[in-house]
């Protein structure tokens, strides 16, 4: 029996958030994940079209620590080995440098979705979860000094204060989480060490690309292009091609997921859709030689998507000021990396 469960308030509900927030309830805690978005998952996202999913976020993930096989093991049936077929391409000219060559450890996608993962480990959670809720401030509550209370902005612009939290952790992007830093009382606030590491975590945007062909699906012809489903690559616009209808549980229809790289998304990143998504069809062509029309295009801005500089730790946590900080940023940029980084969180608030 937990001798003093705590109330505690958790921002974001990507896979940090969830596992963290998972791990503390089973230890007897009381929490509630507020999250600014519609749904759960963060970057591991799907997004659904007229012509099938794209998983427009993370791509696969694969699996190292046994305390995440352990996890994945709770839901047998969602997640899925996809055997990728990946390659090398070398330059604009699609030429490959290894095809055919098997993956150097197992990748891993969860069915129908990459969000199926998320959203099967929230499904607990469903009672304590705030969705399109945004928390803008972090205030000592008005009533217990010794507690914390947010300040949030819904959907519809209403307002509202949550109270009475032990703790706050915050399970967003670095820069995201900085903003929020800044908010609390200058008397509670981390330490100049801890912001200055904070600071020091950079994190690239990415533009991502999602194409699809539903002439490939016809007698005969199964596939546009390639024989390869994945590559990565590098042509100057291009780091990363995906076949969606390469994985498990995906259907039929000729889709891709094409994400730029991080320098090229990083001097674009303010430029319209419409200028990125005729800058990526032109190269995607030129990688892959499909010269099809697509019957859907569309794109996705992650500004805050591959971790260039990591924090060099699992996590962030002050039992004095009640505040912790985890994400994937904190070790990488991996699924897995997010996944270690939240568990830890809860293991040291525990």
């Amino acid at each position: 029996m937990l001798l003093s469960p705590k109330n505690i308030a958790i921002v974001g509900s990507g896979l940090a958030a969830i596992t963290c927030a998972r791990t503390l309830v089973q230890a007897g805690h009381s929490v509630t994940l507020f999250e600014k978005s519609r749904g759960v998952g963060g970057r591991m996202s799907t997004r659904n079209s007229p012509f099938g999913t794209f998983d427009h976020g993370a791509q696969y993930f694969t699996v190292r620590d046994p305390r995440f096989v352990q996890a994945l093991e709770t839901t047998p049936k969602v997640c899925r080995p996809w055997s990728a077929n990946m390659v090398q391409v070398l330059d604009e000219r699609g030429r490959v440098a290894a095809a055919g060559l098997p993956a150097r450890e197992p990748h891993w996608v969860a069915k129908p979705g990459m969000n199926a993962l998320a959203k099967a480990w929230a499904a607990p959670l469903a009672d304590c979860l705030m969705l399109e809720t945004r928390v803008t401030h972090i205030e000592t509550d008005a009533l217990d000094k010794a507690q914390w209370q947010l300040r949030t902005v819904g959907a519809d612009d209403s307002s509202h204060v949550y109270a009475g939290f032990d703790a706050v952790l915050l399970a967003v992007p670095s820069p995201q989480a900085l903003e929020l830093l800044a908010t609390v009382p200058k008397t509670r606030q981390p330490t100049q060490a801890t912001m200055k590491k904070l600071e020091q975590v950079t994190v690239a945007p990415c533009w991502t690309l999602m194409l699809a062909f539903p002439q490939a699906v016809q007698p005969g012809l199964t596939t546009l292009g390639p024989q390869w489903n994945a590559a990565r690559s590098t042509h100057h616009r291009i780091a990363w091609l995906a076949r969606e209808s390469s994985k498990p549980g995906r259907g039929m229809i000729e889709r891709w997921t094409v994400q730029a790289s991080a320098q090229w998304s990083q001097e674009h990143v303010n430029d319209s859709k419409d200028r990125i998504e005729g800058k990526l069809i032109k190269a995607f062509s030129e990688v892959t030689g499909i010269r099809a029309e697509p019957s859907h295009v569309e794109s996705h801005r992650w500004l805050y998507a591959k971790t260039v500089q990591p924090l060099g730790q699992s996590h962030i946590w002050s039992a004095k000021t009640g505040l912790g900080v985890c994400g994937d940023w904190c070790l990488g940029h991996r699924v897995e990396n997010a996944f270690v980084s939240g568990l830890e969180l809860a293991l040291a608030v525990a």
